[in-house]
């Protein structure tokens, strides 16, 4: 990724290095239009992260897609990557308030899903080997916007762009500088979209080998008491590398500062629920989201109540005489907030600045 100076002009800015800004990013260039790439965080991929393992890596972030989610399939298929089905075999278990264990009730609730082999992270290393590496800026914030297509970075540094698209959380995007100030309405519209998942915390625990499936649980739990109120199997293929992970359902809030506290207090749950090798992991890690500035602003610490309904606001739509466009997976025409959103709100934006459908990544 880029070190040098920040590139006096281009075609085309973007603003955010997860999936979406990396697949708009790889479309135009394959278009012959010139890109940068601005990424606040000193690595690419969003809310798309990975605990590395001896054995493997294990997803932090998102680690589901579904049969029907046609642009996500054929990304992985032209990336040369494995999808493997979401391990469902075996017993489901339920702990209660009291900490009590039943197994064998209910079913594997992600049976069906496909994740990654080696995780998702596959996605954007392979989107990101496709450009030019000086075209991709790590740590690199931009804090501003003008209208005559300047892009202010933190560093003092100033890029100008003939477009700029927006690929941040809305939220996150609210926070930046607009040089005018964007109306009323577009500011409310981008504060008022959640950010997915942003108010979530993921625990993950990684073994030398998937022990509960020799005992026949499937790896699916739920519990009432915590501090994880759902589980899965995170294994790799084959069970390697071998995981567990579930999601806290402690209040955002209440997580801050107990990062050690709630790790001894999950690996106990585990223990209870998956039997006592579940409380040595060769490593661990609570990926807390909310803390996540680049992810995560204050009106995300309450997570979201069902699947939002995503769209795009007329609001944000034909911006500065066209020139600002916002290309989140929550402002997806189909799939908001899933990474499958995040490849066809990609696909929106490149089309509009190309003048011309784009075609379907790895296609091209």
């Amino acid at each position: 990724m880029s070190k040098t100076r920040t590139p006096p002009k281009t075609d085309v800015a973007i603003v955010g290095g997860g999936l979406s800004g990396l697949a708009l990013a790889e479309m135009l260039h394959r278009h012959g239009v010139d890109v940068q790439l601005f990424e606040a965080r000193t690595r690419l991929g969003g809310r798309i992260d990975s605990l590395r393992a001896p054995d493997g890596a294990v997803d932090l972030g998102p680690s589901w897609f579904w049969p029907g989610q046609h642009r996500i399939a054929e990304l992985t298929a032209a990336l040369g990557l494995r999808a493997f089905p979401q391990f469902a075999l075996g017993d489901v278990c339920v702990e209660d308030e009291l900490g009590r264990v039943q197994r064998g009730r209910g079913f594997a609730s992600m049976e069906g899903a496909f994740r990654l082999a080696g995780g998702l992270t596959g996605l954007i290393e392979g989107l990101a080997v496709r450009l030019p590496q000086d075209r991709l800026h790590l740590g690199c914030p931009v804090v501003g916007l003008g209208r005559d297509g300047t892009v202010n970075l933190a560093n003092g540094d100033i890029c100008r762009a003939r477009q700029m698209v927006v690929t941040a959380p809305p939220r996150v995007a609210a926070n930046l500088g607009f040089d005018p100030a964007l109306a009323p309405e577009t500011m409310r519209a981008l504060s008022a979209i959640p950010t997915w998942m942003a108010g979530h915390a993921k625990f993950v625990a990684v073994y030398d080998r998937p022990f509960w499936r020799d005992a026949g649980l499937s790896g699916d739990a739920s519990s009432r008491r915590g501090p994880l109120m759902e589980m899965h199997d995170a294994s790799g293929p084959e069970g390697t590398p071998a995981a567990l992970f579930g999601f806290l359902g402690i209040p955002a809030a209440q997580r801050a500062g107990r990062a050690d506290d709630i790790t001894a207090e999950a690996l106990r749950q585990l223990g209870r629920i998956f039997g006592p090798e579940a409380l040595h992991p060769g490593t661990c890690s609570l990926k807390d989201w909310s803390r996540d500035p680049e992810t995560a602003t204050d009106l995300d610490q309450l997570p979201t109540a069902g699947h939002p309904a995503y769209h795009l606001p007329t609001a944000l739509t034909g911006l500065w005489d066209g020139r600002l466009h916002f290309a989140q997976t929550e402002t997806a025409r189909d799939m908001g907030g899933l990474m499958e959103g995040a490849l066809d709100s990609a696909e929106r934006v490149a089309a509009q600045i190309l003048g011309r459908p784009a075609e379907p990544l790895g296609l091209g």
